[in-house]
């Protein structure tokens, strides 16, 4: 029988989800906080570990909202979810409430706010930016400085936001080694006398063939790799960007001038999921992500009936394991369906 579902977040997890649920006859109703749906993917250039581009997937994505079974609502945020014994109430930022047989949480992530990282002068210094800025002037096609020159060095800061006892994220955001390496090679493909840094804490390349990019990247691309600890980033009154790193393969303290710094920024629970976590009485982590009913063998179940999970609303993760994580998610909501 035909259910009606709602699905909280319209990026990568909550599109993928609304299609699948869509295709197999279901009524979706997919409600979004911005004004497009596609989340942070839409912003991107091109994809890890083949450099595919963005488009395609963005491209795929949009097919899928064309299904007649998706109602999409835009502009708004869902305050609170409130379970019935046999459907639940879905509260908007509107004032509407609209009853559901189930809801698919897919609020996804924040970019991490370089600014709370005081020392690498993001928003005080010129020529600091994130790598989504950098995505910008991949897709604009031009790699210039603040001064509109092509850079003769850039450097790249693993972990900004991530692995970090001072911002509270202890965890690892999984995808920033990577795209770090992804980007590095892009600047070397467009700026071949460029010479390109990154530093990091350790390498972690967790998916499948990224261990061989980043093997690429430093055999054929020539990409400086020095593991340590960025201390310090400032401006130079050449308007250049002096860091201050202790290399700990040398042992040695080391000092730089670059002419573009960018900052890996991580992930965190999105604010929105946050709130409505808090009140709809859905638990939260350690690692301030939603808690799901076992990490094992259930990741998609939150601990209110007819409540599901699917993407990084639960943990860092690359579109892959969002697109499949927003599948399994499917699979659960389809089986409690069929049981109410």
């Amino acid at each position: 029988m035909t259910k009606h579902v709602v699905i909280v977040g319209g990026g990568v997890a909550g599109i993928e989800a609304a299609g699948v649920l869509a295709e197999l006859g279901h009524d979706v109703t997919l409600i979004e906080k911005d004004e497009a749906t596609g989340g942070h993917i839409t912003r991107w250039h091109a994809l890890f570990p083949d450099r595919r581009p963005a488009e395609e997937v963005t491209d795929y994505l949009r097919h899928r909202l064309k299904n007649k079974n998706i109602h999409i609502i835009h502009n708004t945020i869902v305050d609170r979810i409130k379970h019935h014994i046999h459907f639940l109430d879905v509260e908007t930022s509107s004032g509407e409430i609209i009853k559901a047989d189930a809801v698919i949480v897919a609020t996804g992530f924040d970019i991490f706010n370089a600014s709370r990282k005081e020392e690498y002068g993001y928003g005080i210094y010129k020529d600091i930016i994130t790598a989504p800025e950098l995505e910008d002037m991949f897709n604009n096609k031009a790699i210039m400085t603040s001064g509109g020159k092509v850079p003769a060095r850039v450097g790249f800061i693993h972990c900004v936001g991530s692995r970090d006892e001072k911002v509270c994220n202890n965890y690892c955001s999984k995808v920033c080694c990577v795209t770090a390496v992804k980007q590095a090679i892009e600047v070397r493909e467009k700026l071949p006398d460029c010479e390109i840094f990154c530093f990091y804490m350790d390498m972690r390349m967790f998916g499948p063939y990224y261990e061989e990019m980043y093997r690429e990247a430093q055999e054929i691309y020539n990409i400086n790799f020095i593991r340590g600890k960025v201390s310090e980033a400032s401006n130079t009154i050449n308007n250049r960007v002096t860091v201050k790193v202790e290399d700990t393969l040398a042992g040695r303290p080391l000092k730089m001038e670059v002419d573009l710094l960018v900052l890996m920024t991580g992930m965190e629970m999105a604010r929105t999921g946050t709130m409505l976590a808090e009140a709809s009485g859905m638990v939260i982590g350690k690692n301030r992500f939603l808690s799901v009913k076992d990490s094992h063998l259930h990741s998609n179940r939150s601990n209110i009936p007819g409540v599901f999970y699917a993407g990084t609303c639960t943990a860092p993760m690359n579109i892959t394991d969002t697109i499949s994580h927003a599948r399994s998610a499917v699979t659960e909501t389809v089986n409690y369906l069929s049981k109410i």
